[in-house]
């Protein structure tokens, strides 16, 4: 590890202040991901800003029926609230798939949203890495490339995000609540948080130099029956090859609405609308399945070792919404 200096932090405005006042200034709450960087010098921040005081650790109900997440909310904490998996149970789900129960006890919300790709070449200091180092290359590109993306890469970056939280919270419509050091707050909805990598992939959000995340709010739990299912390469502590949060709303085998959110095929968690509508008051058909899935892979660009993703995928969510409608008969 390199040398830094440390902070503590009791509001989310200093913390902000602080994250813009030292050059190479980060935020550090569970660092079950920054940790892992430093050791490794590919993160090397000159301070640490712990936000871990600052009382954003509360789950509330809001007044429309949703709930707000505070950023600091550990992931088993979020994931065990009676409230979640009662009214929001693919994020449960999600969670729970997620990491290990000792990482879940440290890891926040905020932390989770915000954690680097597990690409390979990203991890490893003596290969180039345009994510790491812009300018130097995409290794994975030509490389070994199981893992990366089919959807929404560039000729910059093929990683994938790896976060099973985000892929649910894209399916929920979860908006994204902000201070920045000016004292100003927005709200970024999930759908606008995240960046493609295009020709600047060291920039994976549309956070300012900064701003800092306070806290998660999820609308009224839509209509409909929720299931997260992840394919990994063991049953536990992996990350997900592919991945699908959803939400049908059906009857008698018929699907009225579906929302789709799908993990490990891109840069951030991708919905497809065109899908969605492509399963809209329909039957559960072959034919339906396979327009669903021609409308997710439009533009898929493969890079030989992941090829294998769109026809896993197309498996995955044939099985999602079978299950899905089948307990919705139940």
């Amino acid at each position: 590890m390199k040398a830094f200096t440390y902070e503590r932090v009791d509001t989310p405005e200093a913390a902000a202040r602080a994250a813009v006042a030292t050059p190479g200034a980060q935020f550090i709450a569970g660092g079950t991901n920054l940790l892992d960087l430093m050791k490794l010098q590919i993160e090397k921040p000159a301070h640490l800003v712990d936000v871990n005081r600052l009382g954003l650790n509360a789950i509330e109900d809001t007044a429309d029926g949703g709930l707000r997440i505070g950023a600091m909310v550990r992931n088993s904490d979020l994931a065990a609230d009676m409230r979640v998996r009662q009214r929001y149970a693919v994020l449960s789900r999600a969670l729970l798939s997620g990491a290990s129960g000792q990482l879940r006890n440290k890891a926040t919300t905020g932390g989770n949203l915000l954690q680097r790709t597990r690409c390979y070449y990203f991890y490893d200091p003596s290969k180039p890495c345009n994510k790491r180092e812009p300018g130097a290359g995409c290794s994975a590109i030509g490389g070994f490339n199981r893992m990366h993306a089919v959807l929404g890469a560039s000729e910059q970056c093929i990683a994938v995000h790896p976060s099973d939280m985000a892929v649910a919270m894209r399916v929920l419509d979860a908006q994204v609540a902000t201070v920045s050091p000016s004292g100003a707050r927005r709200v970024i909805p999930i759908a606008d948080f995240y960046r493609l990598p295009a020709n600047t992939p060291q920039i994976e959000t549309s956070l300012q130099p900064g701003e800092f995340i306070t806290h998660v709010t999820l609308p009224p739990a839509p209509k409909g029956v929720q299931v997260y299912r992840k394919v990994r390469d063991r049953a536990s502590y992996a990350f997900a090859l592919v991945s699908i949060a959803a939400i049908v709303d059906a009857q008698n085998g018929q699907v009225r609405s579906a929302r789709l959110a799908f993990g490990g095929l891109a840069h951030k968690p991708w919905r497809v609308p065109e899908a969605e509508s492509a399963l809209a008051n329909s039957a559960l058909s072959a034919n339906t399945l396979a327009a669903a899935g021609n409308a997710v892979f439009s533009g898929a660009q493969i890079q030989g070792h992941n090829d294998f993703k769109i026809p896993l995928v197309r498996r995955v969510l044939g099985t999602v919404l079978t299950q899905a409608t089948q307990a919705a008969q139940a």
